[in-house]
């Protein structure tokens, strides 16, 4: 079992991370990380950029343990990135699908999921929600070679999620997505780190990569270039923008004679605009609208909520597997006791003050013991209220456990115990 990290040690941790690749002669032929040290923690969005060729790639396969470093540290929920116990806390998301072409998408997240050891009924109610999240529930029963690369991208994605993973890595996760799968995963990744997921995005496609993460490093060459947040790397301090409602010619020279008044002249207005929709907005407004006028379509469809159990917090989710059979097999409430009856052997409560169990387990035990060395002999069949006689009908073999004697000790109601006599006449 997977011992949790505690709550201030980081999720994962690079020390002077170094990879160089070498040739069959052992020659240097190129270092893709070169003393890389950074940390993400628990519940962060952690941006890893930089251009092609960075180092993205090759520090995430390390952290995977797919490399192995030449030097430096990487640890993964405080352990070694090559210990097989935490990879099922881990979904992965790589730059490139690798995907079996004759499966469709339901058989490919199913394989995903029985890897990770998940009940049928999980797996279906998980599969069902992850295809309506990416869109692919109309064409779940296409082979997998038959989609285009947005469309495996995005069972790709479904993929990553289905075991529920506490640290989400994404590598180029928005790579041949159309803006309105690209809004959908930056939704996503939000609304993940909002339930506390921790999640390393890596792109170089810087735009996606803005809205969702609250902290990154940026890479070239195999170095850090830069660390920081959004604000503290991308907040410009020398100028000043203010957004009001449209405003006429005379208001504005007013404001600017007003600014420049007031700093000596030094200040004015620079530029007066009106602003635009980003052309990633109005493209969304567009599809919106043609799946309003359901316009059909035979690629993916836009796709529906959240699966709701990458919704639900940990706290939320109700007892399931070997937990939940703990709470079906707990004793049954004992009914209330007849205050008019007396403190029988039979009802009330034990010696110990506890109330008396509705089911004599003793009893069962003794009940289903191994039959005895020599068996008993026939019973006499009872008469037959029916005109047939019995004459020539075999008599039944006795039972070694009496059926009616366990349907009453299981019955619901506690029963005060047959006499002594009544007893060992049953038993005989």
């Amino acid at each position: 079992m997977v011992t949790p990290a505690p709550a201030n040690q980081p999720i994962v941790a690079v020390q002077a991370l170094s990879k160089t690749f070498k040739d069959f002669w052992l020659r240097t032929r190129a270092k893709a990380v070169d003393n890389v040290s950074f940390q993400v923690n628990r519940g962060e969005i952690f941006g890893l950029l930089g251009p092609n060729g960075s180092g993205k790639s090759t520090t995430i396969k390390v952290i995977l343990g797919l490399l192995k470093q030449t030097s430096g540290r990487v640890s993964v929920f405080g352990k070694a990135p090559t210990d097989v116990a935490t990879k099922k806390r881990i979904g992965y998301l790589p730059e490139e699908s690798y995907l079996y072409p004759f499966l469709n998408a339901r058989e490919t997240l199913d394989y995903y999921a029985k890897l990770f050891q998940l009940d049928r009924r999980t797996r279906t109610k998980r599969i069902d929600d992850l295809l309506e999240m990416v869109g692919l529930s109309a064409v779940q029963h296409r082979a997998v070679r038959e989609y285009s690369k947005g469309m495996q991208r995005r069972i790709g994605l479904a993929q990553a999620l289905i075991n529920d993973p506490d640290l989400l890595i994404l590598d180029e996760p928005t790579t041949g997505l159309d803006p309105i799968g690209t809004r959908q995963v930056k939704d996503l990744i939000i609304e993940l780190g909002r339930r506390g997921k921790t999640i390393i995005l890596s792109s170089h496609l810087l735009a996606d990569v803005e809205d969702c993460v609250h902290r990154m490093v940026i890479l070239y060459g195999g170095k850090v270039q830069e660390e920081g947040t959004c604000d503290s790397l991308l907040t410009a301090t020398d100028r000043a923008v203010i957004q009001t409602e449209p405003l006429d010619e005379q208001t504005i020279a007013a404001i600017d004679e007003l600014i420049r008044a007031r700093t000596g002249g030094r200040s004015g207005i620079q530029r007066v605009g009106k602003p635009r929709q980003s052309l990633e907005e109005h493209f969304v407004d567009l599809v919106n609208r043609a799946i309003a006028q359901k316009v059909e379509t035979s690629g993916a469809r836009h796709g529906g909520q959240t699966a709701e159990f990458l919704r639900a917090g940990p706290e939320d989710q109700g007892p399931v597997g070997e937990e939940l059979i703990a709470n079906l097999l707990k004793a049954e409430p004992t009914p209330a006791p007849d205050p008019t009856a007396a403190a029988t052997p039979g009802g009330g409560e034990s010696a110990g003050g506890k109330p008396a169990s509705s089911v004599d387990e003793a009893a069962i035990g003794r009940l289903l013991e191994a039959a005895p060395a020599e068996p008993p002999a026939p019973r006499t069949p009872a008469p037959q209220a029916s005109g047939g006689g019995s004459g020539g009908a075999r008599p039944a073999p006795q039972q070694n456990v009496d059926l009616s004697l366990i349907g009453s000790l299981l019955d619901d109601t506690p029963k005060p115990p047959a006499d002594a006599k009544a007893a060992k006449e049953r038993g005989s």
